[in-house]
């Protein structure tokens, strides 16, 4: 296997040369042994989880409207960059959200 040592992709094989997308040939005279044996097809690897999964970190924080004791929270950075950011959290019973300022 040989790289391009123009942009560093990978050379294949085509019409006795070793070929790269960005324009590099190398002549393969006298050199046969390069063959590509399989195709690789993307694959779609994304899984939808859906609206209502939650990845947030989960912590101990009473809910104001319902007084469940587990909220969700991200971190927002709200004012200027001197200043610590602001909590966003919602509430993994009624999903109420709110927010904290350090």
């Amino acid at each position: 296997m040989e790289f391009c040592p123009e942009c560093g992709a990978m050379l294949l094989p085509k019409n006795g040369k070793l070929e790269c997308n960005c324009g590099y040939n190398k002549d393969l005279s006298g050199n046969d042994g390069y063959e590509v044996s399989k195709k690789v097809e993307a694959e779609e690897n994304v899984k939808m989880l859906g609206e209502d999964v939650d990845v947030a970190p989960t912590v101990n924080e009473t809910c104001p409207e319902c007084g469940h004791d587990k909220a969700t929270y991200t971190l927002l950075q709200t004012r200027s960059a001197d200043e610590a950011p602001t909590r966003i959290f919602k509430c993994t019973k009624c999903k109420h959200t709110w927010r904290a300022y350090d």
